[in-house]
Order: structure tokens, then sequence, then C-alpha cells
């Protein structure tokens, strides 16, 4: 049996339990006997104890001074267990928002690290309020300084928001798809647009390919949104958030996808 055979068989031997991985879990925030396990988990004792019997035996445990520790390779084992689950959660969560969208320009480390949008909200816009999302993009742009975006499409009011913004000495930067540029573009008041090249607060990057998601990193929201996998853009949802590690995340999206620009 080769060494990827056994991580195989130890994952499938610690995810098809959900009682060792709550063992697991107790013994990783902190070691414990049996009896304290029971009293944490409020699990049987027969089930504990039968269950330590198979950690231990499989090495994921070890016995120190009438306690169980977590072993090295185990904390590993769990921590991947934990943040997979964690993935499946947040896309359950926010079903109508991943399903049937095309996730194609997420990068790798984007989907990897996923749960880091754990904590955002859902926007959908409503038959009384139909431009909810669109809303509160617009909203979250005028409250803002900094702005980053990668704009798929040319909504009418994106040149004025980003006027706006730069009239109010912000920094503005863009991606957006090559055809759209000139549009875009000479549509910011001529004056303000030259003023903010001459000094770098606006920067544009043109993306040769089409581009198939939203996004705007701004002072205190991201916000993104997703095509659907019929190659239209789905303007009835959006997800936002205001936290650090969403910020992070966008962060990291807006950088890959502007190192395939022109």
């Amino acid at each position: 049996m080769n060494f990827q055979t056994d991580i195989n068989n130890d994952i499938k031997f610690l995810a098809k339990s959900e009682i060792r991985l709550k063992i697991l879990s107790e013994l990783y925030k902190e070691p414990n006997n049996v009896r304290g396990i029971v009293k944490i988990t409020k699990i049987t004792y027969s089930s504990v104890s039968s269950n330590i019997g198979k950690l231990e035996k499989n090495n994921h445990i070890k016995k120190i001074n009438n306690k169980y520790h977590v072993t090295p390779m185990a904390e590993v084992y769990l921590k991947s267990l934990i943040d997979f689950k964690n993935s499946i959660d947040m896309i359950n969560d926010y079903d109508t928002f991943w399903d049937k969208h095309n996730l194609n320009q997420l990068s790798l480390d984007s989907v990897k690290n996923i749960t880091d949008l754990k904590e955002s909200e859902l926007i959908e816009a409503t038959p009384t309020e139909i431009f909810k999302t669109h809303n509160t993009i617009k909203k979250q742009m005028l409250k803002s300084k900094n702005v980053k975006a990668i704009f798929p499409y040319l909504h009418p009011e994106y040149p004025k928001l980003i006027e706006k913004v730069l009239k109010n000495k912000g920094t503005v930067e863009l991606i957006i798809p090559q055809n759209i540029f000139k549009e875009l573009i000479f549509r910011i008041d001529g004056k303000v647009r030259r003023d903010a090249i001459k000094k770098r607060k606006l920067k544009v990057y043109k993306f040769k390919q089409d581009l198939n998601l939203y996004l705007s990193i701004c002072d205190e929201n991201i916000g993104l949104g997703l095509f659907k996998n019929d190659g239209s853009f789905d303007q009835n949802r959006i997800l936002i958030s205001s936290n650090k590690k969403s910020h992070e995340w966008s962060e990291k999206l807006f950088e890959h996808i502007r190192q395939q620009v022109i």
C-alpha cells in the first residue's frame, strides 16, 4: 500500500463518521479522557469509548498521562476536512448564487479559499425592488474613496459613478472588456478623466477575452456577481461582504485577473 492510498484511507475513515470527527475536534481544542469527552459532546459513553479505540488503533490519537492527544498528521486531516465541510456549507447556504453559474474565471486559489466569503450576504432583486442589486453596487461605490472593479459589461451609470469617485479625490482601478473601453472611458468628463490619469488616480486595464464575473472592492464592502451558464449576467443576485477576509479574497482574485490583461 503506497503513501497516497494510506492518506485516502485515513480521510475516508475519518470523514464517514460524525462521531469520530466530533471527538477529534474536541481533542484538538484540548486533550481529554473518555469521560470528559462524553460530558462535552453528550455522546454516549459506549460510542465515545468505541471510537476512541478505533482512532487510537489508526494512530490518529495517542494517550499521554491518561488523556488523549491528536497526532500531528490527524491535525492535518482534521483541518482539511473541516475546511472542506465549511466550503460545502457555504455553497449550500447560497445555493441560488453558485448553482448554474459560470465559475470558470475564479482562480484555483479563490475556489480553495471560498470559505473566506462565509460571512457574506446574498442580495436578491424582488418584484418590488427589481434594481436592488445595482442600487447596492451604486451605494457602495458612492461611499468609497478607493474602488477596484471588474465590470464585464457597460451599465449606463458606471461612467458617472466612476466620475463621482474621482471628483471626490478618490482612486479607481478597473478591469473591463476591450470592446467597451472607449464607450466607458469617454463618458467620463474629459477634464476629470485626464487629471485622474495624470495623477494615476484612474487605471484601466483592457481584457481581451470575455469577462464572466462582476467584482467590486470598495472601502467598506466587496460585491461579487456571476454569469449564468447560458452566458447572461445574473443581474438579480449579488454577494456582498464587509469581512476582512472577503476583502483579501477579492483583492487576490482582482490581481489574478489583472495579470491576464492585454
